[in-house]
């Protein structure tokens, strides 16, 4: 029979240290093996994720959709497939911009801070056609939306929303929400346009 003192020592014993984990794929000696661990690591960080965003945007969903403003807007219902497709291109579009040009991205969470203006600085004939070509469709894409009706408030808010990515435009009244829905329209046919003229020149 154990005395109270040995009993005491088992209890804290078994209290050391971090509950076995149980189900856990394990080499012959006891270890845990790489793969199993690493999957459920993934397995627990996209848990703690979707309960943020579940939290935080009252969405249950792991669609990629849910990460930015203009895909929440989508699953909401609010704009269509077509337009979501619009927005993403715009805004691939100015990114690849900045990065090429070189200008700062207008959002602080996507700065490169171990690069000099968004890139190395030595450049060379390739690297100025494409900044020419980006800097071509950017130019393209705002006279698109600058030709809308109301076009700067147009461009203003399909800019904050695909390119900002301002999340408290989730919530944006109607008249907001019609530019937006112009704006994206108006890239909608202008993507199309440009698709349809890729195929005819090949």
């Amino acid at each position: 029979m154990m005395s109270k003192a040995q009993k005491l020592r088992a209890k804290r014993k078994a209290q050391l240290g971090r509950p076995r984990k149980a189900n856990a794929e394990r080499f012959a000696c006891g270890k845990i093996k790489p793969g199993w661990s690493k999957r459920e690591s993934e397995k627990e960080a996209m848990a703690v994720a979707l309960a943020a965003r579940k939290r935080m945007h009252g969405l249950e969903t792991s669609s990629s959709f849910a990460g930015y403003t203009l895909g929440r807007l989508f699953l909401d219902g609010r704009i269509t497939e077509a337009q979501r497709e619009a927005g993403d291109d715009y805004a691939k579009g100015m990114a690849r911009y900045y990065h090429l040009t070189g200008i700062p991205f207008p959002s602080v969470r996507a700065q490169a801070i171990d690069r000099v203006r968004g890139h190395a600085p030595e450049t060379n004939e390739e690297r100025h056609r494409q900044i020419k070509r980006a800097s071509d469709k950017v130019m393209r894409l705002e006279g698109v939306l600058l030709g809308c009706d109301e076009g700067r408030q147009v461009k203003t808010t399909v800019f904050n929303v695909c390119v900002m990515d301002y999340e408290g435009l989730r919530m944006m009244p109607e008249a907001q929400l019609l530019w937006l829905k112009r704006g994206l329209n108006a890239l909608v046919s202008e993507k199309g346009l440009r698709d349809y003229g890729e195929r005819v020149s090949i």
